[in-house]
C-alpha cells in the first residue's frame, strides 16, 4: 500500500466486529509505533494492550463519566448525543503512555517538555497507518481523566496515559470528513 494512499484512506471507526485480533497483529502494529521518530531517540513511549471484557468496562465507565462532566461545564450540546460504546466492542484497547522524563532537550526550555507528548503521537500515527495497512479499524480516544486511567491500568504516577487507540475490523462505514485544502493552512516565509 503506497504511503500516500494510506494516509488519505485512513479514517476513525466507531463500530468494530467482535472478532478477535491475533496476537501476531496487535505486535505488528506496535512494531510500527516503535519506529516513530522521538527527540534524542529517546522512545518516550510505553503500550498497554487491553483485551480483558471487565478492564474495557472501567475504561468505558470513565470516558461516560467525562463526557457528563464536559457536557455541564461546557455546555456543548453535541456531548448530550456522543456515545463512547466502542471503548467496549473494541476488541483491542492500546493505551499509549509517555514518559515526561524522556521529553528531550525541550525539558530546559521556557515553554517545553512536551516532545514526549509529540513523539508518541507520532508512534499513534503509525498505529493508525499499520491498522488500515493490515485491513483494520482504528480510534485515536483521549476523553479521559489522566489520573483515573493510571488508576484503572495500574500505571505509574509519573508518567501519562496520553490517549487509546481502539482497534479491531470495521463494522460499517467510517464517517466521511472533510479536510481544508492545504493552502488555506499553510504560509510560506520566503
Amino acid at each position: 500500500m503506497d504511503v500516500f494512499e494510506a494516509i488519505k484512506e485512513r479514517r476513525s471507526y466507531r463500530s468494530f466486529l467482535p472478532e478477535e485480533i491475533s496476537e501476531k497483529t496487535i505486535e505488528k502494529i506496535l512494531e510500527a509505533a516503535i519506529w516513530a521518530p522521538s527527540p534524542l531517540n529517546t522512545q518516550p513511549w510505553e503500550f498497554i494492550v487491553v483485551t480483558k471484557k471487565d478492564v474495557k468496562g472501567k475504561i468505558f465507565s470513565e470516558a461516560e463519566r467525562c463526557i457528563k462532566w464536559s457536557l455541564e461545564k461546557s455546555g456543548w450540546k453535541w456531548l448530550e448525543n456522543y456515545q463512547a460504546n466502542f471503548l467496549q466492542s473494541a476488541p483491542v484497547i492500546i493505551a499509549v503512555i509517555g514518559d515526561p522524563k524522556k521529553t528531550g532537550v525541550d525539558m530546559f526550555l521556557e515553554e517545553g517538555g512536551v516532545g514526549y507528548q509529540h513523539a508518541c503521537a507520532a508512534a499513534i500515527q503509525n498505529m493508525h497507518l499499520a491498522a488500515h495497512a493490515l485491513g483494520l479499524g482504528s480510534l485515536w480516544f483521549t476523553f479521559f481523566d489522566k489520573k483515573a486511567m493510571r488508576e484503572i491500568l495500574g500505571i505509574d504516577p509519573n508518567k501519562t496515559p496520553l490517549a487509546i487507540v481502539c482497534l479491531g475490523k470495521p463494522s460499517g462505514e467510517p464517517i466521511q470528513t472533510r479536510r481544508k485544502d492545504m493552502k488555506e493552512k499553510t504560509t510560506y516565509i520566503r
